[in-house]
């Protein structure tokens, strides 16, 4: 072995030692970060089981059955606000889904290139609008608009003893059920077109062409093509949709009518667990109050989370 080849190893003894030092240092920031996330999620989760057990410990499994809420008797149920937070949260998918969809398709394969990105970029920044602001819209512009125009003329026509007139009863002041999904429609709108968007792109022009080239219509091509190339990331968009609609607060709150009962009707008003929650907690002053509304917080974590893990199921399942 010549000098030269011992000192080039020798210089590279440190530089190695170095760099060993630095890849522990590296695996142990990763490590501590995964967890401390997973002892904040622990920690949430325990805070949550501690503060809502006295509610749990009272009023049993049916404290997810009933739907009593009266503060007065001390008397909590929480079957209305677990009803009107799935209600909302699939109408409002039920709306946006079709739209986010158009809106993608419509940027990806038919707006001229020189303004889909301004539109996508415009669609994006709805997203980006407090939903407090969304909450006072619905109120002030959207329940008065749509208790003249939808509410009245359907109460005035339908036989409130048909199918029709019992799904579209309630009182004409435009705060119910259905606008509180409206108000959530538009507010997942840009997430799930956005991801719908990008997901889109992500499909080779090769693919479409070979599609357009052996006659297919622009229908077909989206229908039995495109969707069925993104078929995955679809199940992702609807259920990041889902999660998102199952959390919001404040905008509900303004619009949904704050009624802790069973809605009848999809112009009943009802009640979210993110509504009840921010409506009574600043007035909650008795302990079996305040563990109702934590116990809210817990069912409505669970819920996230088994929307969270449906998905996961979903996803794993079509890879198989």
């Amino acid at each position: 072995m010549t000098a030269t080849t011992m000192d080039i190893e020798t210089a590279s003894q440190p530089a190695r030692g170095q760099g060993a030092a630095g890849e522990m240092i590296f695996r142990t920031l990763c490590f501590s970060a995964a967890t401390l996330l997973m002892a904040a999620l622990a920690g949430v989760v325990v805070s949550l089981a501690i503060g809502g057990w006295p509610a749990f410990r009272q009023f049993g499994i049916g404290f997810l059955f009933s739907s009593e809420w009266n503060p007065v008797t001390e008397v909590y149920g929480a079957a209305g606000p677990i009803v009107g937070t799935i209600v909302t949260s699939i109408l409002a998918l039920v709306i946006a889904l079709p739209l986010a969809l158009g809106v993608s398709v419509f940027l990806v394969e038919f707006c001229p290139r020189r303004i889909s990105r301004p539109i996508a970029i415009a669609v994006e920044l709805l997203a980006g609008i407090p939903s407090i602001v969304y909450g006072m819209w619905g109120l002030f512009v959207l329940a008065p608009w749509f208790a003249l125009h939808i509410q009245m003329p359907l109460l005035m026509d339908l036989d409130p003893n048909g199918l029709l007139g019992q799904l579209f009863a309630g009182i004409p002041n435009g705060a119910n059920i259905f606008t509180a999904s409206m108000i959530l429609a538009i507010m997942i709108l840009p997430y799930m077109s956005a991801v719908f968007r990008e997901l889109l792109l992500t499909i080779p022009s090769q693919v479409r062409e070979a599609a357009y080239g052996l006659g297919s219509t622009s229908f077909e091509v989206v229908a039995q093509v495109m969707l069925p190339y993104v078929r995955r990331g679809t199940v992702g968009v609807i259920m990041l949709g889902l999660g998102r609609a199952l959390g919001e607060t404040m905008a509900v709150t303004f619009i949904i009518g704050n009624s802790h009962g069973f809605p009848h009707s999809l112009f009943d008003s009802g009640s979210t667990i993110a509504s009840t929650i921010a409506n009574e907690f600043a007035e909650a002053t008795s302990d079996m109050h305040t563990s109702a509304l934590v116990a809210l917080g817990l069912v409505l974590f669970l819920l996230t989370f088994a929307v969270l893990a449906t998905a996961r199921a979903l996803l794993a399942s079509d890879k198989h």
